[in-house]
């Protein structure tokens, strides 16, 4: 347990940091799940409206990977690394 007041105060704002971080995390593979779902779907059943649907779903889960590195949730090379993958999920499909 930690003696000073700051150190106690510390201890109560990394606490705070973690749930906010765990959420922005869980956020951002739900959105995830979501967009492999629609790409799943397209895959199984190409239809016109498809395309159209993974592209905005593409476009959610970009900005929220981004807004999870604005806040120092994700490394920005983690972030591109997940985006290169999803991106790459999308041109196979697209070919």
């Amino acid at each position: 347990m930690a003696n000073t007041k700051s150190a106690i105060k510390r201890i109560k704002t990394i606490e705070r940091n973690r749930i906010r971080n765990c959420a922005y995390k869980s956020v951002v593979k739900t959105f995830i799940k979501k967009y492999l779902k629609v790409l799943s779907d397209y895959t199984n059943a190409p239809n016109s409206n498809g395309v159209e649907n993974i592209q905005t779903t593409l476009g959610i889960v970009y900005t929220k990977i981004d807004k999870a590195v604005k806040r120092g949730v994700y490394h920005s090379n983690k972030a591109a690394r997940m985006k290169s993958k999803l991106a790459l999920k999308y041109n196979v499909i697209k070919k």
